[in-house]
């Protein structure tokens, strides 16, 4: 678990400094700062479970809205065929934008899970 959290903070540090140029970046650094700052305390054997569950359950809500809006995943697959949403670093479209704001919601929440679990495993042995 260690290499998970250590790689895991690193990549979320990483994603939280390229948001610097994204139309929202007040509300995304935050976003992989937190998820960061979770695996790094994990990798140092402190774990916060009430924090992984809040984060968790926001990161999911907001996935909820990212997948069902206007500009949203449906609208990527029904209207615009999948198109391909690593073809450039700059979002041409903003059903590319919330695309992929969607799917780093659901690596945070996946990586989050895992960590609460792991934490749920070691405390009941």
């Amino acid at each position: 678990m260690k290499v998970f959290n250590i790689l895991f903070t690193l990549l979320f540090i990483i994603s939280a400094a390229l948001q610097y140029n994204d139309p929202d970046p007040y509300l995304w650094i935050p976003i992989y700062l937190y998820g960061a700052f979770l695996c790094f305390k994990a990798y140092q054997g402190v774990y916060f479970p009430k924090a992984y569950l809040a984060g968790i359950i926001v990161y999911l809500i907001y996935g909820t809205f990212l997948f069902f809006d206007k500009y949203g995943v449906l609208s990527w697959l029904n209207d615009h065929d999948a198109e391909d949403i690593a073809q450039s670093m700059k979002a041409t479209a903003p059903w590319i934008e919330e695309t992929r704001e969607f799917f780093g919601l659901l690596i945070l929440s996946f990586v989050l899970f895992i960590n609460y679990t792991s934490f749920r495993r070691k405390r009941n042995f």
